[in-house]
């Protein structure tokens, strides 16, 4: 199942569609708080404008270097990077990504985002998928030269510099540690690789991070991202793809 979040033309909208429909079940409520339950309304796909599937109350947590090329043996293996984007960071499907005034040197980096569906605090490896609701695209947008010299809160925080979607795929028999992970910039591929590639599992890292946080409903964990990000300028446009999740694509405007 695939839980999107979409505007009708009046208030957004939760639904549900199946992989290969193009017809979304309408949801009451927000599937993150209520039971979820058919609305009686069906929508067509290609009538609707996706939003970003989740809109994170509390935070998003991004995850740095966490691929390799070579397997690093579980002793050995560093600490991740952690870090947080504002939730005001988020945007959807289509949504413009707004060069900030300040940066001259945007990048995008295309990353599997975990949503968690229930507080987790102290989680173990093996009890992660019980707190997590699902997996989207994510664009885990970079001011790089803002990035040097202090905290990191300003390169990966800016508003619109998380674009998520199209969904959320809720499905406990998709295998998310060995998903082919691709970008394009201007239909060029930038990114090839696959989530087997991590360091740190999806699973691993739910646990680690709700050792140093408590993670709450809504909450996104972006995973890090593959070799091959670049830089955007105004007028391009990315592509994400991840395999049994979907595509995200977002054009690039300069604030």
């Amino acid at each position: 199942m695939r839980i999107a979040r979409f505007s009708d033309g009046t208030n957004p909208v939760y639904g549900a569609l199946e992989e290969g429909s193009k017809r979304i079940v309408g949801l009451k409520g927000d599937p993150l708080f209520s039971p979820v339950e058919p609305s009686g309304q069906i929508y067509e796909l290609d009538e609707v404008r996706l939003l970003s599937p989740v809109i994170p109350r509390s935070k998003v947590v991004g995850i740095g270097n966490n691929y390799s090329d070579t397997l690093i043996p579980a002793d050995e293996r560093p600490e991740p990077p952690m870090f947080l984007k504002a939730n005001t960071s988020v945007i959807g499907p289509d949504d413009p990504i707004a060069i900030p005034a300040w940066s001259d040197e945007v990048a995008f980096e295309g990353e599997l985002a975990i949503v968690i569906k229930s507080l987790a605090k102290d989680v173990s490896v093996s009890d992660a998928p019980q707190v997590i609701l699902g997996y989207t695209v994510a664009n885990d947008v970079t001011a790089r030269d803002a990035m040097t010299g202090g905290p990191w809160a300003r390169g990966k925080s800016f508003d619109t510099s998380c674009p998520l979607g199209p969904w959320i795929t809720v499905d406990p028999t998709l295998d998310v540690t060995n998903l082919a992970i691709r970008s394009y910039l201007n239909g060029e591929k930038a990114q090839d690789s696959s989530t087997a590639h991590m360091i740190w599992s999806p699973f691993e890292l739910v646990s680690y991070v709700s050792h140093q946080m408590t993670l709450l409903p809504g909450d996104v964990i972006v995973t890090g991202a593959p070799a091959g990000c670049g830089r955007v300028d105004a007028g391009d446009r990315v592509e994400i793809e991840i395999e049994g999740i979907g595509s995200l694509m977002n054009p690039v405007v300069r604030a």
